[in-house]
């Protein structure tokens, strides 16, 4: 097997691996696919300013997200179904995550408990949270509570599970029903696009959900609650005025909405609006260490990947995981060292053009 050297490499490993629709469902996004091709497109675009003769003799990739220190300002995104990937699903990925310095968001739509994956586990772990209906949210809340997650992250840009053409046409719910029929049995309630109409998509995402929300969370935990899927200054405004801990700026990898902004792009006005109130992460397009550092330089306080995470899982389990996060922290120190910034917190927007 050739040795993967960069997130690429895994990418192309990874296919052979896979079946055709699994492959497309963890790789797919909605309609034409566009934000999920500008989610890469748009780091291209950005252009970096080094500076010189700067004392990078003991640059170190170190940071933290809410009090936690991590190895690398890079985190997993919560991605859905990782038994498809792997036998050991979630488990051998947060034994990955641990391993590297990271950790890991839980999607509820796991392949295991989340109380199998804390278990796996002895870092950063928080929790993703989709709400089907309130009685199963609270419960979900309560038992990630019991098992160690140390935040909620709420993803709010699902008010309707979107047109996923590559699942339709690859009749994905009925493959998944047929060969992994636990591949979604971790934790919530879940339908895999198949051929859903708009009913059936929205019962799924509890689209009645509004800012509300947050303060019926507050009544069932003391966790910091995190919200995902913000792109708008004015949306990162209201939720520093519901007082969240930390927001993520996402287009859910492209899943969603096709056309919109992608999360680089709309980092630097989102950073604006929230002035450090709360933590900011970025979600969508990284694959190089100098994507890492353009998001940091644009305001992130770190970054979340996905795909590359189930690419490393497929390949290698853990420890393909653990080399992925390992694979983005030395590039990322690299280029700290090429840009003259000798710690996470000299990265700043002077960086980027």
């Amino acid at each position: 097997m050739m040795q993967p050297i960069n997130l690429h490499d895994y990418e192309v490993l990874a296919q052979r691996r896979l079946a055709r629709p699994v492959w497309d469902y963890y790789q797919g996004g909605s309609d034409d696919e566009i934000s999920l091709h500008e989610n890469r497109a748009a780091f291209a675009r950005l252009r970096l300013r080094p500076r010189v003769l700067v004392d990078v003799n003991n640059c170190n990739t170190a940071t933290s997200v809410l009090t936690t220190e991590i190895a690398m300002p890079i985190l997993i995104a919560p991605t859905a179904a990782h038994g498809m990937a792997h036998a050991a699903g979630e488990c051998a990925t947060i034994r990955g995550a641990d391993a590297a310095g990271s950790g890991m968001i839980v999607s509820s739509n796991a392949t295991f408990s989340m109380e199998d994956i804390a278990r796996a586990s002895q870092g950063l772990r928080w929790y993703q949270l989709y709400i089907n209906t309130l009685p199963e949210a609270q419960q979900q809340i309560k038992r990630a509570e019991a098992a160690g997650y140390q935040a909620i992250v709420l993803t709010v840009d699902t008010p309707l599970l979107s047109r996923r053409e590559r699942d339709r046409r690859n009749n994905m719910g009925n493959f998944q029903r047929t060969y992994y029929p636990r591949a979604f049995a971790g934790n919530a309630s879940y339908t895999v696009e198949g051929n859903l109409n708009d009913s059936e998509r929205a019962i799924y995402a509890g689209h009645t959900l509004t800012w509300d929300i947050i303060a019926w969370l507050r009544t069932h935990t003391s966790l910091p609650i995190i919200l995902k899927g913000i792109l708008t200054a004015e949306d990162a405004t209201l939720a520093v005025q519901y007082r969240v801990a930390g927001i993520i700026v996402s287009n859910h990898g492209g899943r969603q909405l096709d056309g919109t902004i992608a999360p680089i792009e709309a980092l630097p006005e989102i950073a604006a609006a929230v002035r450090g109130q709360c933590e900011i992460y970025l979600d969508g397009g990284i694959r190089r260490g100098t994507d890492v550092l353009k998001a940091l330089a644009l305001g992130a306080q770190a970054v979340m990947i996905g795909r590359p995470i189930l690419w490393g899982l497929a390949v290698q389990g853990s420890e393909g995981v653990k080399h992925v996060l390992e694979i983005l922290q030395q590039e990322l120190h690299s280029a700290m060292v090429l840009v003259g910034s000798p710690t996470v917190k000299d990265i700043t927007r002077s960086l980027i053009q």
